[in-house]
């Protein structure tokens, strides 16, 4: 028989063989066979009843180690940039171990809060101390709740605020953080539910104030999408130590009169630019195109707080009522904005093209500027058109109009390159001083906005191009073409509308410009525009080329809003490090892990737009929200089984006719046809049809805006009689109304009124914001 080992000699096993852990492990370490096994297991119970292991699994650990695979929380980087992580599973007593985690090149972008899977590695014994590598990302922190909290007898329930939600949270009477009822508040998730049937629990972590008030509806889509609104202390501190750049190292550009040209409520100046006849008699009727962008590189420097903080951001968010910018606006409204009159650091471009637009040369430098003067758009359009102002006026001959002759060239390659030309309608909010909704109104596209936008893209491709030669890793903006199940739907909509697009070759932007051109002029041109716009996919960020789609380019990268877009930082560095202009330029962390950096910013990318999106809807249902009952003109944007989505013609606001609402018939719906059909009349909804509609519902704090049919296509609709489907009143009582009943209800056509927007709604408001991004 095998003697035993001791509790000592257990202990000691168990420390250096951490994997090794389980009652048969031990056995055959010690050689401990037959009965002799009753008596090990003896021992390793009467070790975990005195604490010094314990049971996980069949498998025995010090319950003052981290087992050797463990479950750890991502926490914020510290003022290093290391990333370090709470253990999850830690159960001892003292010091909780500190746990860092060593990542590698190929590992996906981590950040605060995400749970990981990892395996770790003691460092310092004494001292707690691990190292953790990646297994597998799990799962992120606690899921977030932005809603209204209403107060109970027992704590309270919050009401979430998201158009998709049915489910209301429960709040413990000690989880309420002061909060009162009524009031908008932000929550995280407390546990699971208690039963399947019951309501999951959640925490108060702040409170938000009223959500009547106009403020609180940009607030509400910040915090509901999680964007960072508030710049810690020592990113700040780093961004009021800057001191503007001087010209060593730098090019003079300051005699050079390079003007910007922004909307009139333009919150940062970032690119500027100036045109000229070219001189070179090789280049007859040619032009000279300067561009200078704010150099955001030289103050933001690799792994200080300011790039930390910039890359977590990812870019700013912009909305009616404020912006949420990437950078402190002592650099993004001060010393990055290329304000008038004033010295500012830039890295600019010169390019020459010939008279029919096309880029013949270019070439970058790091340079000092001084803005001669800050245009909008509208004046610089009006001095073209025969009205110039005081401003404007002295710049007429020497500047303006030479920009001009120079888009004019630029537009006639674009007509040759053929982009996606797609004309959809762009409304703008305006707000009045107390934070209401004055008007909505379209928003005229002039050349002046053609003419940035064509300078732009012509910078972003000289950025492409020039850091491909020089063999600089970069991030290019990358726009796959239209997947095939998409293109068929669009060829299906098309030929419905007596149109066709050309199959069984290669697809080009020119094919589709001629569906678009087709349908110029049409009653349905609007949703041939919109089919069309659905059928793309989205713009994202990636170290490797694919080339952009829409704009007819093979070549693309962002380098002109390095202000608000972090990708465009990466560019600017990667043009500081080719050109050899300082040690500020790419890093070797920033190349090694680009692809983490592509797919955190296209992340956060697509947070911004949809922040942007909801807060656009809800500032729309709160301009509609006087006028209940009345009946507006609109066109249908949308189709799906449960209704049909209507943009009114008056807002662009988007609003559900739910299948209640369409008449006193049942509809079929074609899930591949997108139509529903009426099984008495035979009525075909489809997609563009022009309507009638009447306002029934608007819920400010959701969105959400409920209509009523009146017209289909000219034609009366019988107004229906709202006989109680199968299932009404199954929904659960809300604060504020009965069952299915009222704007408050949580009845059927009141629970899909509340659901997310198909994607058939957003399309429209995807233009506007392309535009903006792709240049």
């Amino acid at each position: 028989m095998s003697k035993l080992p001791s509790k000592a000699e257990i202990l000691d096993w168990i420390m250096a063989h951490p994997t090794q852990t389980a009652k048969r492990d031990i056995a055959k370490a010690f050689g401990i066979k037959g009965a002799a096994r009753i008596d090990l297991k003896r021992i390793l119970k009467e070790l975990e009843a005195e604490g010094h292991l314990e049971k996980r699994h069949k498998t025995y650990r010090d319950p003052d180690r981290l087992p050797p695979v463990s479950v750890l929380q991502v926490k914020a980087p510290d003022e290093n940039g290391d990333l370090f992580a709470q253990p999850l599973e830690w159960h001892g007593e003292g010091v909780e171990p500190i746990v860092l985690l060593v990542l590698r090149t190929s590992d996906p972008a981590l950040g605060e809060g995400d749970r990981i899977l990892a395996k770790l590695q003691v460092v310092h014994e004494a001292d707690h101390n691990y190292e953790a590598r990646l297994i597998r990302k799990i799962g992120v922190s606690p899921r977030k709740i932005v809603g209204i909290f209403r107060k109970g007898p027992e704590g309270g329930r919050i009401v979430p605020i998201d158009k998709g939600a049915d489910m209301e949270w429960l709040v413990a009477p000690d989880a309420i953080g002061g909060a009162k009822d009524g009031e908008l508040v932000e929550a995280e998730q407390a546990g699971p539910r208690a039963s399947r049937m019951g309501l999951p629990k959640a925490r108060i972590v702040m409170r938000l104030g009223d959500p009547s008030e106009p403020k609180a509806v940009s607030l509400i889509a910040i915090h509901q999408h999680g964007i960072p609104d508030d710049f810690p202390p020592k990113v700040l501190e780093e961004a009021d130590r800057m001191k503007p750049a001087g010209l060593k190292g730098r090019e003079d550009l300051r005699e050079l009169p390079l003007v910007t040209i922004d909307p009139s409520d333009a919150r940062d100046h970032d690119d500027a630019c100036f045109a000229e006849p070219d001189t070179d008699p090789k280049n007859p009727g040619g032009h000279v195109i300067w561009v200078a962008i704010a150099d955001v590189a030289h103050y933001v420097l690799p792994g200080s707080q300011l790039d930390r903080e910039a890359k977590k951001r990812g870019n700013s968010s912009y909305f009616p009522d404020r912006v949420v910018p990437m950078l402190p606006d002592r650099l993004s409204g001060d010393l990055c904005s290329l304000h008038e009159g004033v010295p500012r650091a830039c890295i600019a471009v010169r390019m020459v093209i010939d008279s029919e637009g096309n880029k013949i040369s270019h070439k970058f430098v790091r340079g000092l500027m001084r803005s001669p003067a800050s245009l909008n758009y509208a004046e610089v359009q009006q001095a073209m058109d025969g009205q110039p102002n005081d401003k404007t006026g002295p710049l007429l001959d020497d500047v303006i109009r030479p920009l001009y002759n120079a888009y004019y060239a630029l537009r006639a390659a674009r007509e040759r390159r053929q982009p996606l030309d797609l004309e959809l309608p762009e409304r703008k909010i305006v707000l009045a001083e107390d934070g209401t909704v004055a008007s909505v109104n379209f928003v005229d596209r002039l050349d002046a906005h053609k003419l940035i936008e064509e300078c732009m893209i012509l910078a972003n491709v000289a950025a492409a191009e020039t850091l491909i030669a020089k063999r600089t890793p970069l991030l290019f903006r990358v726009h796959e073409e239209p997947p095939p199940e998409k293109l068929d739907a669009l060829r299906e909509t098309a030929l419905a509308s007596g149109l066709s697009l050309a199959k069984g070759q290669v697809l080009k932007t020119s094919h589709l410009n001629k569906l678009l051109h087709d349908a110029a002029g049409r009653e349905d041109a609007e949703l041939i525009n919109l089919a069309t716009l659905r059928s793309m996919t989205q713009a994202y960020y990636n170290p490797e080329n694919f080339g952009h789609f829409g704009l007819a380019l093979r070549n693309y990268a962002h380098f002109t809003s390095p202000i608000r877009r972090y990708s465009d930082l990466i560019v600017h560095r990667g043009l500081i490090k080719a050109h050899g202009w300082g040690d500020d330029g790419l890093s070797q962390e920033d190349i090694e892990r680009l692809q983490q950096t592509a797919e955190h910013i296209s992340d956060t990318e697509r947070r911004s737009m949809m922040a942007e999106r909801d807060t656009t809807d809800r500032y729309l249902a709160a301009y509609l929200s006087e006028r209940v009952g009345a009946e507006f003109g609109g066109r249908i944007s949308g189709i799906a089984k449960f209704g049909v989505f209507v943009k009114l013609d008056e807002s662009g606001a988007d609003g559900l006719v739910p299948i209640r609402n369409l008449g006193n018939e049942f509809f079929h719906f074609d899930r591949d046809a997108g139509t529903l059909m009426g099984a008495d009349t035979g009525t075909l909804i489809t997609l563009g049809q022009r309507v009638r509609v009447k306002l029934v519902d608007v819920t400010p704090v959701t969105g959400g805006i409920g209509l009523e049919l009146l017209e289909l296509a000219g034609e009366a609709v019988e107004a229906p009689r709202h006989r109680k489907p199968a299932g009404y009143g199954r929904f659960k009582k809300t604060p504020g109304g009965p069952k299915g009943k009222g704007p408050k209800g949580k009845g059927p056509a009141r629970r899909k009124d509340v659901q997310a927007r198909a994607k058939d709604a957003k399309t429209a408001r995807k233009v506007s914001r392309t535009r903006k991004t792709e240049r």
